[in-house]
């Protein structure tokens, strides 16, 4: 079979990358050409993400990945996925009508307080989108800008959500695919997805802005007037990151298999032909977003090794290389077990100006004493992602009337033995954590099934779990 190569592009919110595939049948091998920060920047007291500048970015890998192709090979497909929730808003002709906020940017508190501060709301909203009061949702989001800026009601005609935007960029076509749509706490939790009413009406937000979701497996063409590289088809994968991830996964058929992508924030889930809803679920916090092809995919939002990224900021011996990140970990596993574990979930953690002061202020609350150097910090955050792992594994037990048997890990928390140990300790289950680019594999695979280059799903991750190199973790105690 003659190779078919395709380009990612996985923008994750502190790095991005492209990523050249190339699937031979029997094998996909894929190979970094391009890999560039991603941060948001701060301006009057709100944050911001520079979409030109990653726009720009993208561009430049995939200018690389067509100067990476063997000789005489073309470019048949372009993915592209990145974190949820955040969007642009959009005129007539695809022109940007208002700022593009970060999802950490602290405007939605007061919206998202009063939510919370009625209950009876946010148990319908609850059962009409299946997604709870978190405070980066879009809804929330765009119901500030709204109320902010009442005049957008007039200027713009659709809101995009990151991956749906550089996929018009790309191929000049406006759509909302399905997994990205989920994660707005605007989608209808239905079993045929779409756009919720009451959701739309509470937020304020004008249906108009949105057209009916597609499959995250959908063909958009080619557009020599567009900016893709010429010749390749631009395929709407699955835009969120999370579940491209998850397509990645080697999991059992059986569905006993918890799926964890890990990361800035830690996703802990799995693939479910039903949602989980009701009360129990509002109070755990699950959100039911949803797979490529829209099915259910329940999970929770464990905050993740953005932790201790924020706390490295504060130390000058930051590692720079693998192997300083090895004598980091190793250093940190050679200390003392935590007396207190952190509360990752504590809004204070959000996005303070000093997440070491803020960790400090934790500690002190249950009279126990700061770390004094940075592995002290790193054995305490790993060891508390790992138990927010193992509470958000029991819920889903308790929720779902599920049992699971194994963890499967994905992302950077996977190269960590730190996280990976501590999660297997906590959660009294085997870990299995995977050297892949967990998000770039899944948005290739679903490229490769848009082009019926593979069969299905099941099929390819049954081909390529062989060769993925996986290491497992045993509960020590």
């Amino acid at each position: 079979m003659k190779p078919v190569h395709c380009a990612a592009v996985d923008l994750g919110a502190t790095s991005g990358r492209v990523l050249l595939g190339a699937w031979d049948g029997r094998r996909l091998r894929l190979r970094e050409v391009h890999r560039f920060p991603v941060a948001f920047g701060s301006l009057a007291g709100h944050d911001y993400w520079d979409v030109g500048t990653l726009w720009q970015q993208v561009q430049a890998g995939l200018s690389a990945a067509v100067s990476a192709l063997p000789a005489g090979a073309k470019l048949a497909s372009v993915g592209v996925d990145t974190w949820g929730v955040d969007h642009v808003l959009l005129g007539e002709r695809g022109r940007l009508m208002f700022p593009v906020h970060a999802y950490r940017d602290p405007r939605t508190r007061p919206g998202l307080d009063a939510l919370a501060g009625d209950r009876r709301q946010l148990a319908r909203l609850y059962a009409a989108t299946g997604i709870p009061n978190i405070f980066y949702n879009t809804s929330l989001q765009l119901a500030e800008a709204l109320t902010c800026c009442p005049h957008l009601r007039r200027g713009v005609r659709r809101c995009l959500l990151l991956p749906d935007y550089f996929n018009f960029l790309l191929s000049g076509r406006m759509e909302n695919e399905v997994s990205i749509a989920s994660t707005t706490q605007l989608l209808g939790v239905g079993s045929e997805p779409g756009w919720s009413a009451a959701a739309l009406r509470h937020f304020g937000v004008p249906a108009s802005w949105f057209s009916p979701p597609i499959h995250g497996q959908t063909r958009l063409g080619r557009n020599a007037q567009a900016a893709a590289p010429s010749g390749a088809e631009i395929i709407a994968v699955p835009g969120h990151d999370t579940a491209c991830a998850y397509d990645a996964m080697p999991a059992a058929a059986d569905g006993r298999d918890l799926y964890i992508s890990s990361g800035t924030w830690s996703l802990v889930g799995f693939e479910s032909d039903t949602p989980v809803l009701g009360a129990g679920a509002l109070a755990a916090g699950i959100s039911n977003e949803r797979t490529g092809c829209g099915r259910y995919r329940p999970l929770m939002h464990v905050p993740g090794l953005w932790l201790i990224e924020c706390v490295l900021k504060e130390f000058s011996a930051r590692p720079a290389t693998p192997s300083a990140w090895e004598s980091l970990i190793a250093a940190a596993a050679a200390g003392p077990r935590p007396p207190v574990l952190l509360d990752p979930g504590d809004p204070g953690l959000d996005h303070p100006a000093s997440m070491r002061r803020a960790i400090d202020r934790q500690l002190r609350r249950h009279r126990a004493a700061p770390p004094t150097h940075v592995a002290g910090y790193m054995r305490l955050v790993c060891a508390s992602i790992g138990r927010g792992h193992a509470d958000a594994l029991r819920q889903f037990e308790l929720l779902a009337g599920r049992t699971f048997s194994r963890i499967l890990m994905v992302g950077g928390g996977a190269r960590n033995r730190l996280l990976c140990q501590a999660t297997a300790d906590a959660a009294g289950r085997p870990v299995i954590a995977f050297d892949l680019e967990g998000a770039a594999t899944g948005n290739l695979v679903r490229q490769l099934l848009a082009l019926h280059a593979v069969k299905d799903l099941a099929a390819v991750r049954a081909q390529l779990a062989p060769a993925i190199p996986a290491r497992t973790y045993n509960p020590s105690y």
